[in-house]
């Protein structure tokens, strides 16, 4: 029986992968304990395709990803966009979601930390998101460096300086 780790890879997105922005984007909705999940079409909706619609023609259209194999298991994505964690129109805004089965172990954090290196190296200030105050994921914002820029009652606008 092979007990070794899983090898994760972490690389670009190819074009060919863009369309699993898409299929990120409905995972990375935070839904509370027992809250049913909304249709696939809501990815649809106006303030939500923003975040994948026309990806990779512009200059701040970046996304990398973790595969196990040939299987893509997470992605972290950013843009500058007028979004749910808009801060200014120099700052990009991130999204990042991972299989359920693959969170805890790590990968969300290396995800993030490759997507701050290729900010940095692209010459960003900084990078910013919005969270739900109910989401675990705070945590690792927090953990990783972003700080508050400002709140609303359901949520958390937070930057990352690179």
């Amino acid at each position: 029986m092979n007990t070794s780790p899983l090898s994760i890879v972490f690389r670009e997105l190819r074009p060919d992968e863009r369309p699993l922005l898409r299929e990120f984007l409905l995972r990375a909705i935070y839904l509370p304990e027992g809250t049913p999940p909304p249709p696939p079409e809501i990815v649809e909706s106006p303030e939500l395709k923003i975040y994948f619609e026309d990806f990779g023609l512009h200059d701040a259209d970046h996304a990398l990803v973790a595969a196990a194999g040939e299987e893509v298991i997470g992605c972290v994505w950013c843009r500058r966009m007028h979004d749910f964690g808009y801060v200014d129109p120099q700052t990009p805004s991130l999204a990042l979601s991972l299989r359920e089965e693959y969170r805890g172990k790590g990968i969300g954090t290396r995800l993030l930390e490759n997507m701050f290196e290729l900010l940095r190296g692209k010459g960003y200030a900084q990078v910013s998101l919005s969270v739900q105050k109910a989401n675990p994921a705070f945590r690792l914002y927090k953990r990783l460096g972003f700080e508050t820029a400002r709140e609303t009652d359901e949520e958390f606008i937070v930057v990352r300086k690179l």
